[in-house]
């Protein structure tokens, strides 16, 4: 799967998609919507949709496709390249979206919760295979929220097709499973060859889970959070177990109006420039190197 186009600038999100089949721009087609890393603290999250004729969907499923989270990654491997194999009747699409942009959705001034992301994600997956000329018939869509009122929003938005939204339809769809692996496929292949623009000093790849409760994810976190730019941006800064983090670990923020009883015990910013004893050394934050920016010991 060619992630180039995220591997360049994972600050934002990128679309990558199959070509499309022939026949699917022939004949009545199903398409599968699901997602992989919605919880995780680390990482992009990925929209993906699978779609095949209504007429090969027997041919799909005998390819033994299943929820993506009952699978070993060689097993999800596997099947992708069988769907690839298979591209003169299945086709996918995918939606990569970057820690950053779910991070500043969430904490803009205007808030983009998670839900109304995922839901205008994946409808804007299901637009995008309709734009290609793919004779969508039926959608299946695994929830996000209550499935009575996104498949309500759905059907709203696409009248002319036949939308089925369930919990688990990842385990109940096969179009459903097959984009469950596509997505799962692309978001272990972004995490894995994840590339910082910060410069780490020691890095450790080893981020266990990446979802908020694993210990190892935890332990990255607190190892790689930055007194005062806080965390890389392979981060969401939106996530509660990033924020305590940045509370316990990160410098204070004291504000023209604050009063002086808030300000007790909080260090200088000049303190930060200083080279006193610290609990481990530090490199410069990009923010300085990116602006060939040093401390200045002498005027």
């Amino acid at each position: 799967m060619d992630l180039s186009e995220l591997e360049r600038d994972n600050t934002g999100r990128c679309r990558l998609s199959s070509p499309v089949p022939a026949v699917c721009r022939k004949e009545p087609c199903a398409l599968g919507v699901d997602e992989a890393g919605r919880g995780p603290v680390l990482g992009p999250m990925v929209y993906a949709i699978c779609y095949c004729p209504l007429s090969r969907l027997a041919d799909l499923e005998a390819l033994k496709v299943a929820d993506s989270k009952t699978l070993s990654e060689s097993e999800r491997d596997r099947l992708f390249a069988k769907m690839k194999e298979d591209r003169d009747f299945v086709g996918w699409a995918l939606d990569v979206l970057s820690p950053n942009l779910i991070s500043t959705s969430m904490l803009g001034r205007v808030k983009y919760n998670l839900n109304s992301l995922s839901h205008d994600t994946a409808a804007g997956l299901v637009q995008y295979a309709l734009d290609q000329g793919v004779q969508v018939a039926q959608v299946f869509v695994d929830t996000v929220g209550m499935p009575d009122t996104y498949q309500q929003r759905l059907q709203q938005r696409f009248p002319g097709v036949e939308v089925t939204v369930k919990a688990k339809a990842d385990a109940l769809y096969p179009v459903v499973s097959a984009a469950s692996i596509c997505a799962k496929v692309a978001r272990d292949q972004a995490v894995r060859n994840w590339q910082f623009v910060e410069k780490l000093q020691d890095l450790d790849a080893d981020y266990g889970s990446g979802y908020p409760n694993d210990p190892k994810t935890k332990a990255w976190l607190r190892r790689h959070v930055e007194p005062v730019f806080g965390f890389p941006q392979f981060v969401r800064f939106s996530w509660r177990t990033a924020q305590s983090i940045l509370e316990k670990e990160a410098e204070d923020v004291t504000w023209e109006d604050s009063g002086t009883e808030d300000q007790e015990g909080l260090g200088r910013i000049t303190s930060y420039f200083n080279e006193g004893p610290r609990t481990r050394p530090r490199l410069p934050h990009r923010y300085f190197q990116e602006r060939s920016l040093e401390a200045a010991t002498s005027l």
